[in-house]
């Protein structure tokens, strides 16, 4: 078990001015520097816990990446009705890919983990980490400043710059955990605080790393 370090917290700046698209696109400085980082890479094997997106698609096909997608919105409620622990585990290692001898470098967790309740949460992760390999980056949208939130994920996807567009589901709102850097810690069991960033919506922008 890792302890997480008490993260810095710095607001995100712009990343120049935006070419085109969505104007309420996030720049969200971390996925711009994961996806830097990956261009100038080998090769690396991506987790990606949301739907299956064409622009996700389409922005790791440029790089030699093996993507494995979860899409773990549609199995939430489930997760976060089981209370026993050991049921629990056995439902994540159920929705996530078996584990293959090439160990897992990057993960791409969205919005989900506002979703997922503490005891899903850490049995969802340590099953993410236990695919992975040390150094692992795992990339996350945390909300903090607003108590709502949409009733379900919004589905974040890439843009060409980089930035990050929401496509919203209607169905109301529900409250937000809100997850302290503490509680995350405690849930994200073998996961350490690489960065983390204030971005302009509220949300904290998050780097895990193995």
């Amino acid at each position: 078990m890792r302890a997480a370090p008490r993260p810095v917290i710095r607001p995100a700046s712009r990343l120049g001015t935006p070419s085109g698209g969505d104007p309420d696109a996030l720049n969200a400085p971390l996925f711009h520097s994961l996806i830097e980082r990956l261009e100038s890479g080998g090769r690396c094997v991506v987790m990606d816990l949301g739907a299956a997106r064409t622009e996700t698609i389409s922005l790791l096909g440029q790089f030699r990446c093996r993507l494995e997608i979860v899409d773990l919105a549609e199995s939430l409620d489930e997760l976060n009705a089981e209370e026993d622990a050991s049921r629990l585990r056995r439902r994540a290692e159920a929705l996530l890919p078996a584990p293959r001898r090439e160990p897992i470098d990057v993960v791409l967790c969205w919005d989900l983990l506002n979703y997922l309740q503490r005891l899903a949460l850490a049995a969802v992760m340590d099953g993410v980490a236990a695919r992975a390999r040390p150094g692992t980056l795992a990339h996350a949208l945390v909300i903090m400043s607003t108590p709502r939130m949409p009733a379900r994920p919004a589905g974040y996807v890439p843009l060409p710059d980089h930035r990050l567009a929401a496509h919203r589901t209607a169905g109301g709102e529900r409250d937000a955990p809100r997850y302290t850097p503490e509680d995350l810690g405690r849930c994200l069991r073998e996961f350490s605080v690489e960065r983390v960033m204030l971005l302009r919506n509220g949300m904290q922008e998050y780097l895990f790393r193995t």
